[in-house]
């Protein structure tokens, strides 16, 4: 029996957190390419101190901003399989995602990894012998994760058509036990997975951070269907901000001065519970002051995950047209940022203008 639904209402804020995010994707990036962390297409290892800002910079990014992606990835799966159903959900997945990975892998990779083919072997062996998805690994996950969900929604009988849910109030104790589960599972799951393993071929950088990608989704799904996101008290983004500060004052110098086990679970601690912190924080900062668009930030918003497609091949070019600039790492990462940023937005507004791109984009 089919169950109408009202329409809600669209929820600008979450829209310009995901602006803010895809920003600092293109930051973490650029931060990388001048870093002391040999992770890019295009890297330039820092010769003076303010390289160690910018490995600051990266760290504490890490900690939170996927799982903030994947969060928000999750909100706005529900709707869109009610509205679609499960079989067409599934086929525009495989559209705008498959669609977009493919292509990053067939056609931009081999021109982000010419610059370091090696000579003495055929390019086709090095392109498969490297082979993984780059950034696309987001994409790769949650298309996984979209499946998944969709497998799930079916056995659990879900209604093509969902009936509007239910709000109720996230609570200060159930955000509390999330952040410390998520802590012990990180904890225990990097045993199996250690902290600067890499998958190859499948592509993924940080597989250590799976139990946050993975939660952190299914969070966004159920902020949908209960309400989370509007109920969050204006408090709890005050005690946000103050917890994600107080946990890397007192747990991080822990993490950082022990090894081994400890070593692990202060990390595991740190990095878990600031990342539920500040997430919580911001999703209250942008809902109570960002929850309007102007034209400007819907343009931003529109182009957002066009600009995580093509922000590699346009971060490498800027790096290789600064290569002649001789400055501090610090100043060459607000150098190539300041020009970065818009000049991706640009690309990305050309790449949509091509015949049926918007279809996909």
């Amino acid at each position: 029996m089919k169950t109408e639904t009202r329409t809600r209402t669209r929820l600008f804020a979450v829209d310009n957190l995901r602006v803010v995010l895809t920003v600092l994707v293109v930051l973490h990036h650029v931060a990388i390419t001048y870093s002391n962390i040999p992770a890019w297409y295009y890297f330039e290892e820092a010769k003076d101190a303010s390289g160690a800002v910018l490995d600051t910079l990266v760290m504490f990014n890490q900690a939170f901003f996927m799982g903030f992606f994947f969060l928000i990835s999750g909100f706005f799966t529900p709707a869109s399989h009610d509205r679609k159903g499960g079989g067409a959900f599934v086929r525009d997945r495989l559209k705008r995602l498959g669609i977009p990975l493919l292509v990053f892998l067939l056609l931009l990779r081999p021109l982000l990894v010419a610059g370091f083919y090696p000579d003495g072997i055929p390019y086709w062996l090095f392109y498969l012998g490297s082979w993984d998805a780059g950034p696309m690994w987001f994409v790769e996950v949650l298309l996984v994760f979209g499946i998944v969900y969709t497998l799930w929604s079916r056995r659990a009988g879900a209604s093509k058509h969902a009936v509007e849910p239910r709000r109720t109030e996230l609570t200060a104790r159930a955000i509390v036990l999330f952040a410390l589960g998520l802590a012990v599972a990180t904890f225990l799951w990097r045993f199996l997975v250690p902290v600067g393993t890499y998958w190859i071929v499948i592509g993924l950088p940080t597989p250590s951070h799976l139990p946050q990608y993975a939660s952190m989704f299914v969070v966004g799904v159920l902020a949908y269907r209960r309400g989370w996101f509007e109920t969050l008290p204006a408090k709890a983004g005050r005690i946000g901000f103050l917890a994600a500060t107080g946990v890397t004052l007192v747990v991080l110098p822990l993490s950082m001065t022990t090894e081994g086990v400890l070593h692990q679970a202060f990390n595991s601690l740190w990095e878990s519970t600031f990342a539920v912190a500040l997430i919580v924080g911001l999703s209250v900062l942008f809902r109570n002051r960002y929850n309007r668009q102007g034209e400007g930030g819907r343009f931003l918003s529109e182009h957002a995950y066009t600009v995580y497609f093509i922000h590699p091949l346009v971060l490498v070019a800027v790096g290789y047209a600064l290569a002649w600039l001789h400055a501090p790492a610090i100043v060459k990462f607000a150098v190539a940022a300041a020009i970065a940023l818009p000049l991706c937005w640009g690309v990305a507004w050309l790449v949509r203008a091509l015949p049926g791109a918007k279809r996909v984009l």
